[in-house]
């Protein structure tokens, strides 16, 4: 298996991996989602992920940067969507895409990386709630117990509330 940056010529194969990894409608919603972030044009950028074996894409993960804070510079990415082929998942594939995004993400200066997911899983990544819960969604969440939170390079989370604000493609309430 290899991982690699994906690009807007995958789009379809990674709309096509959503599609099968998420039941029902929640296919739709994800994999527009995946689509519009492959188009992201911010700064930082988003660092969008595939897993291929033998030249199919099997699996997708995005990292995309958020702001908060009182003037909004701090710096921070969250991960969404991640989904991995129905045939292929159980082999550690959604695992290895989640563990080079937080390398590189590290190695980029990051200093935290949210997610909004099951404890149960990204909890084997450090993400953790009490990492997140100074840290305000930009929407009311279904399922409050899976925001959370890992702290990257050493740093700290903060103390005090602070709202983020996320890229375009993540601000729709629907989603949170």
């Amino acid at each position: 298996m290899k991982i690699g940056p994906a690009t807007a010529a995958a789009k379809h194969a990674v709309r096509d991996v959503l599609l099968a990894a998420f039941p029902g409608g929640e296919g739709e919603t994800v994999a527009k989602l995946a689509i519009e972030l492959l188009k992201d044009e911010s700064t930082p950028p988003t660092l969008s992920l595939v897993a291929e074996t033998e030249s199919a894409v099997v699996g997708y993960v995005a990292f995309s940067p958020v702001s908060f804070g009182p003037d909004e510079r701090a710096q921070g990415y969250i991960l969404a969507p991640l989904g991995v082929a129905p045939g292929h998942q159980k082999h550690r594939i959604g695992s290895r895409l989640v563990e080079s995004g937080k390398q590189q993400l590290t190695k980029m200066g990051a200093a935290i990386l949210f997610v909004y997911g099951d404890p149960g899983y990204y909890g084997r990544f450090g993400f953790t709630a009490e990492a997140a819960a100074p840290y305000i969604p930009p929407y009311p969440l279904q399922y409050p117990f899976g925001w959370q939170a890992v702290v990257l390079n050493g740093g700290s989370a903060g103390s005090s509330p602070a709202r983020i604000a996320c890229v375009p493609a993540l601000c729709d309430p629907e989603l949170w």
